[in-house]
């Protein structure tokens, strides 16, 4: 059984989902893989997890970095895992490419290469939202590509942080 509370945001609602002891998702409505790790049942539930996520989120909204981070679990495979720990490691206000990230793990897995898609699809697989900070990272030359919550909350949560974004490169939409 998993338990959801919700949160509105200042850039759009937030479904949050625990195991009713941890933070297991955290995700925009309607973004890419919504609650997907998520299986089985759920209610709808005050948990002490989601009154410490929200007053994070009430902190980071207002432009201050949180000085805490809520109970996390974080399901997936250990690659997957492995990606999203590099992701905690992202200052706020920081970005990072994919290509640093595959740096990264190539020397902690003692590999000579990793592929920077591999750690794409792990960064847009990531359940917990923000807190873990998958809208920090962009492509080669600061292009501001893939991001499962869309490209504009990825801008607007890169100028929360007051993301130095002059080198960034905004996708044309079609």
């Amino acid at each position: 059984m998993f338990f959801t509370d919700y949160y509105k945001s200042p850039i759009g609602g937030i479904t949050m989902a625990s195991d009713g002891e941890s933070l297991c998702g955290l995700w925009f409505d309607g973004q890419k893989y919504f609650e997907s790790t998520v299986n089985g049942e759920t209610e709808d539930k005050i948990l002490p997890v989601f009154e410490q996520t929200k007053k994070w989120l009430d902190i980071y909204f207002s432009g201050d970095e949180p000085d805490f981070t809520p109970k996390l679990l974080l399901d997936g495979s250990d690659f997957r895992k492995a990606v999203w720990d590099i992701l905690l490691t992202i200052p706020y206000g920081s970005v990072m490419t994919y290509g640093e990230i595959a740096r990264l793990m190539a020397k902690q897995r003692g590999v000579e290469k990793m592929s920077a898609q591999a750690v794409g699809g792990a960064v847009g697989h990531n359940p917990i939202s923000i807190i873990v900070p998958c809208h920090r990272v962009v492509g080669t030359n600061g292009n501001l590509t893939g991001y499962a919550g869309g490209i504009d909350k990825k801008i607007s949560l890169l100028k929360i942080e007051k993301t130095d974004m002059s080198k960034m490169f905004v996708p044309k939409k079609n």
